[in-house]
């Protein structure tokens, strides 16, 4: 973070149009070194899971989040920041340098004599016409494309507009900001002669699961656009080009378009299940309910490596305790030749392919992904009266060890790694719930359920946010916790594996809307 050394700087950054990812490498850096951020309405908060802890957000927007703040505030908050000697992000929506005032906020840092980088982003003129199946240029429609913007009223000042120019070119017309002057836009391009039925297409929220387009023409958009109850922001696409949505629509067709899941999976794990979500076209709301601590005493798993040796088998029941343990061996000068005669078993493919990263090679994987499926693929094993080392968590089912030792077995159980329930924005989170915002909660374990729980005052504070929203675990075991605090469970992933979830999740979306075309996801 800032040290008394390092000299301010301004970074004036694109947010790009919405979606995340849609964010610039160099981008993602600056928000990583930045000490604040100032950011807004358009910018999507998902892009400060890129910040540190420690830096100090801003928020100078629109639309409910607190005071909007006035340019001249912005600019001297930016000015102020860097003066102290600290790296400030200005978030911007789209690109900075279009319609988005990073111009004038540059001028003002350049005034002050401080340094400033300028980081392009994706501009919404161009990204949210793609994400709705709308390509800007194309060879037999349209060579150029005008950038115009929608938030001056053309009815006041005309002369700021060459709307003659505008309404004979053969191109394409994205007009940004335009919502509310839509009707006023449509009346300037008729009376200086664009045709009526040139296509027109309205897109709000481009880029992101609440995207929502309405196609018409210049002699109906704003009726249609009345009906559908659209509001800003929206980016307006006029011309020719708008007819290949029909064909072109990639975004909207996606099977889980519209659908935010909560995934309450451990920060550094999250993203294996947020990706596939998004690789479907829905929106992953990342909330962790867990956090993979080490445990408080390492003594119990170093008495066990101090006697590896008399183990005859090495028992993984999660992923999580592969690399602690394994990192364990490492800092007491062992290595992988100390578990040489193990029979080593895994309770998933996805434990396996931790422990190979090691060089190790799971010699048992269970059909059944838990402790009911190891005990099975034990069966027939010899097991009485050998020794069993099972590094796990702190707290975790009994029914494997139990079974062992009734087998005849010598079972070890060591912790190798605690869960403990992290810092939740509560706020934010029943903010979304009340609102609708989420679709699907998706469950990965008992601790997830049990933590997520734990954040609400009452079962029945719980039971009424969560409402019919649709619920969604991995396996069996984390059903049944949900079950137990009142929950319904309505998606079970076929194998306890994350794409076997985000695969269920599909599956119950698709099946959903099929029986209710209009509804939502959950």
């Amino acid at each position: 973070m800032t040290t008394t050394t390092r000299t301010g700087r301004v970074f004036l950054v694109g947010a790009g149009p919405g979606d995340p990812k849609l964010l610039t490498l160099r981008g993602k850096e600056c928000l990583e070194q930045a000490d604040v951020i100032l950011y807004d309405y358009l910018a999507n908060e998902a892009l400060l899971q890129h910040t540190s802890p420690e830096a100090e957000r801003l928020y100078v927007g629109r639309r409910g989040r607190g005071q909007y703040r006035d340019q001249s505030e912005i600019n001297r908050l930016l000015i102020d920041h860097a003066r102290s000697g600290k790296y400030v992000v200005r978030l911007k929506g789209g690109d900075p340098f279009v319609f988005g005032r990073g111009g004038e906020e540059a001028e003002a840092v350049a005034a002050a004599g401080l340094e400033f980088e300028v980081v392009p982003g994706v501009t919404a003129a161009v990204a949210a016409p793609a994400y709705a199946g709308i390509p800007v240029t194309h060879r037999t429609m349209a060579s150029t494309v005008t950038f115009v913007t929608g938030h001056e009223d053309p009815t006041k000042d005309r002369s700021r507009i060459e709307w003659t120019r505008l309404a004979t070119v053969h191109g394409t017309l994205v007009f940004l900001m335009g919502m509310t002057n839509l009707p006023k836009i449509v009346q300037c391009l008729k009376a200086e002669g664009k045709e009526g039925a040139t296509p027109v297409a309205v897109i709000r929220w481009g880029t992101r699961v609440s995207q929502r387009t309405v196609v018409g023409t210049l002699d109906d958009i704003v009726e249609k656009t009345a009906a559908a109850q659209m509001e800003p922001p929206t980016v307006i696409v006029v011309g020719e080009v708008v007819r290949l949505r029909s064909q072109l629509n990639w975004f909207e067709r996606r099977p889980l378009f519209g659908t935010r899941v909560l995934v309450t999976r451990p920060k550094p794990q999250a993203a294996e299940l947020s990706n596939l979500i998004q690789a479907q076209g829905g929106e992953a709301v990342e909330c962790p309910t867990i956090e993979i601590a080490p445990p408080e005493d390492w003594a119990p798993l170093d008495a066990a490596m101090a006697r590896l040796s008399t183990y005859g088998w090495l028992i993984f029941t999660s992923v999580n305790g592969v690399a602690p343990f394994m990192t364990r061996l490492l800092e007491t000068r062992r290595d992988v030749r100390a578990l040489a005669g193990m029979t080593i078993c895994c309770i998933g493919p996805r434990t396996a392919e931790a422990l190979a990263v090691y060089g190790l090679r799971a010699d048992v994987i269970p059909e059944q992904f838990q402790a009911e499926g190891i005990l099975d693929a034990l069966a027939g094993r010899q097991i009485r009266g050998a020794n069993v080392l099972i590094p796990r968590a702190l707290v975790a089912r009994e029914l494997l060890p139990e079974q062992l030792r009734a087998q005849g077995a010598e079972v070890d159980v060591v912790p190798v790694y605690r869960t403990i329930r992290p810092v939740v924005a509560t706020d934010r989170l029943v903010e979304q719930l009340k609102a609708g915002e989420i679709d699907v909660i998706s469950f990965t374990s008992s601790s997830t359920v049990r933590n997520f729980v734990e954040l609400f005052a009452t079962r029945d504070e719980l039971l009424q946010l969560v409402g019919s929203t649709t619920v969604a675990c991995i396996g069996p075991i984390t059903a049944d916790t949900a079950r137990e605090a009142g929950l319904t469970v309505h998606v079970m992933a076929a194998q306890n594996t994350i794409p076997a979830l985000a695969e269920a999740i599909v599956q119950h979306v698709d099946s959903r809307r099929a029986r209710h075309p209009t509804s939502a996801a959950s």
